[in-house]
Formats: structure tokens, sequence, C-alpha cells
């Protein structure tokens, strides 16, 4: 009888373990739920708030171009309109300079482009790589003698144009005294 109460004792405490355990992951499984749809929530406002961030940043910079195309628009009516052409050309003039400088970058990029030529290297086999390897090295080492001629000539024709300004200026001197003692005699 003793044993019979204990077992029963033991099946209802038991039998209570599992209900709470139930009730335990039932509200797990709620406050799961509960922190995904908060979670999406908050997701959904942080993008409209960017998006709303984004919309305000774009408008802003298009009213900050707008108001610098309209500030230029009457900087040019302004200036027509006190007639100094002098100015308008030179504005012109440095527009076209400018477009010179563009139109040199892109002959730059275009030689450039034609000189430096992608390698294909993927067909190569261990011989045809240290061939090409070896001719680049040389035409390296050809374009280095280049340099060096070339820096060594404008070293020379510096040196030369320094001691002919040096020689101009010596003539110059000479001649002042000359002159000033023929006057004085």
């Amino acid at each position: 009888m003793e044993l019979q109460s204990l077992i029963d004792a033991h099946f209802e405490c038991r039998k209570k373990e599992e209900e709470e355990l139930i009730a335990l992951k039932a509200r797990i499984e709620k406050r799961r739920s509960e922190r995904a749809e908060q979670q999406r929530i908050r997701a959904e406002k942080d993008k409209e708030r960017q998006a709303r961030r984004e919309a305000e940043r774009l408008r802003k910079e298009e009213a900050e171009a707008q108001r610098k195309a309209d500030d230029d628009h009457k900087k040019k009516i302004a200036l027509s309109s006190m007639g100094s052409g002098g100015f308008t050309s030179q504005m012109q003039r440095l527009d076209q300079r400018r477009g010179k400088k563009q139109t040199e970058r892109e002959k730059k990029k275009k030689v450039l482009a034609e000189r430096c030529k992608p390698l294909n290297t993927e067909n190569f086999n261990e011989d045809m790589l240290r061939e090409k390897a070896k001719e680049l090295w040389d035409w390296l080492h050809s374009l280095e003698e280049i340099k060096y001629d070339d820096e060594e000539k404008l070293k020379r024709q510096r040196y030369e144009v320094i001691s002919l300004r040096n020689r101009i200026d010596e003539m110059q001197k000479h001649s002042k005294k000359g002159a000033a003692s023929r006057r004085r005699k």
C-alpha cells in the first residue's frame, strides 16, 4: 500500500513536471515567434528609415545642383549684361583649355592602352613562360637604357644652357664696362 502511494505520488509529480515542461516549451515557442515578429517589424522600420534618409539626401543633392546651376546662370547673365566681353571671352578660353586637357588625357589613356596590351599566358608551358619572361626582361632593359640615355642628354643640355647663360652674362658685363669707359673719354 505504501509502495503504491509512492508510485502514485511519483507519477503525479512526473505528470506535473511534463505539464510544466510542455507549458515552458509553449512559452518559449511563443516568445520566439514574438521576437521574430519584433525583429521583422524593426527591420521594416530600419528599411523605411534608410529609404527616407536616402530620398532626403538625393533631394538635397538635387536642390544643391539646381541652386548651383541657377547661380552659374545668373552669373553668366550678369556678366553678359555688364558688357564685359573680355571676361566672357576669357571664360570661354578657360573652358576650351579644359577641353584640351581632357583630350590630352584621353590621348594619354589611348597610348597607354596601345602600349600595355594584356598578357595571355593561359596556354603557355613552363618553357614558353620563361621565354616570354626573358623577352619582357630584355624589353624592360632596353627601355631603361633609353631612359638613362635621355636623362644624361638632358643633364648635358642643362649644363650647356647654364654655361651659355653665364657666358652671355659675362659678355654683357664686359660690354657695359667698355661702353661706360668709352663715354668717359
